[in-house]
Order: C-alpha cells, then structure tokens, then sequence
C-alpha cells in the first residue's frame, strides 16, 4: 500500500501545522507522509514548537514554514486546517480533496507550557482524526 499524502494547512505555518506534521509522520509515518504549509507563512518556525517537539524526543530538523503554493503539485489525499483563518482561505486545489477542520489554540507568545499542551492535543485528537478519515 502506498502512503497516504496529508497537507496539514494554517496561516503562518509556524507552530500548529508544523508540530502536526512532525507528528503526523512520527505517528503513522508507515501509512502517512505528512506536508504542511501557510497561507501566509511566517520567517521561521517558532522556538517554543521547536521546543516542545524535542521534549517529546521528536527531531524538528528541516522545519520551514512553506507557502500552500509550494505543495500545490503534490498528489494530496487529505487537507487538513488547524486554524479558523486557514479554513477561511483554504486554497482551492486542482481536483476535489476530501478535507477537515480541527482547530486548536494558538500558543504563540505563551509559556512553553501552552506550546507543549497544544502538541499533546495536535496527537491525540489530530492523529486520531486523519486514522479515522484515511481508514487507517
């Protein structure tokens, strides 16, 4: 069975989306390869996700916030949103993509703490979510 292509979207694409897909591809990386990408990305990833994937022994390497058009030609299985704004200018993509919208706070220019919750809700309901959609 091949793997599964899932875009994890937001605007910045510098925390939620990028912890997602770290996870995503730790969690179900033998069934799921896991892209993620910003309407509107930020310069760089923000240090307390960088952070608070390192605490739960997941490697952040290569993290870069990416504009939603540099993933537009992958064959993408799933969308994902993980913010309200996203969802608002969610892309349309060439051929109909089955999608959901899960959204979870935003920890920017919070305490590590909220950063390190945000990651601990992203697995638990975001990697459940994406197994149920793809019947994984």
């Amino acid at each position: 069975m091949s793997k599964k292509t899932v875009l994890v979207l937001c605007t910045g694409n510098s925390c939620r989306s990028q912890m997602a897909e770290v996870l995503l591809n730790h969690d179900l990386g033998d069934k799921v390869r896991a892209l993620s990408a910003g309407t509107r990305p930020q310069p760089k990833v923000a240090d307390g996700a960088i952070e608070a994937l390192k605490l739960a022994g997941l490697n952040p390497e290569g993290l870069y916030p990416k504009d939603v058009d540099a993933v537009m030609n992958e064959d993408i299985d799933l969308v994902v949103t993980v913010c309200d704004n996203a969802k608002e200018t969610c892309p349309v993509f060439p051929k109909p993509v089955p999608s959901i919208h899960l959204p979870f706070h935003d920890p920017h220019g919070e305490p590590l703490e909220s950063f390190v919750a945000v990651r601990d809700d992203i697995r638990s309901r975001l990697v459940a979510a994406v197994r149920e959609k793809l019947g994984i």
